[in-house]
């Protein structure tokens, strides 16, 4: 009974893996997925639209990383410059709305995550787009976290 219980943690933790595997590969956004938020951050009411434009932010932060592993620096540089966009929008709406700004804050802390990591492997050529991208989402996702505990 003792080496049944081992086995059964073993078979559990393995039979899992490949369910957890598929899941974060389900969760990786799109163009499809990230022209369809954009479009619904454009109907959005105000109160809604600073925690839209920062999941915006993070999924194309997440595409733009993608791309550039895949090779499309292009592609890549082209998203972190509508990234740059959006976190001017995101500071503007800011200071307007306390609605869901905790998880505004969040989603700008997981797209400085990536992009930091995006820093260390980008090339020397890439590097002043990624690190202007950096500091500009890490700037915002400050004021969020300033103005969540300033309530």
């Amino acid at each position: 009974m003792r080496f049944a219980i081992p086995a059964i943690l073993v078979f559990l933790t393995v039979s899992a893996l490949p369910a957890c595997a598929s899941g974060i590969e389900a969760n990786i956004p799109g163009q499809q997925n990230i022209d369809a938020l954009a479009a619904k951050v454009m109907q959005a009411p105000p109160s809604e639209q600073c925690f839209l434009y920062a999941e915006l932010v993070r999924q194309m932060t997440e595409f733009s990383v993608r791309q550039y592993a895949a090779g499309n620096v292009d592609k890549a540089t082209d998203m972190l410059k509508q990234v740059q966009e959006l976190t001017r929008k995101i500071h503007l709406s800011a200071a307007n709305n306390h609605r869901r700004l905790k998880n505004t804050e969040i989603q700008l802390r997981h797209a400085a995550f990536r992009l930091a990591g995006l820093l260390h492997a980008s090339s020397v050529e890439d590097r002043p787009l990624v690190e202007e991208t950096l500091a500009q989402v890490n700037q915002v996702q400050s004021e969020a976290m300033m103005q969540v505990f300033s309530k």
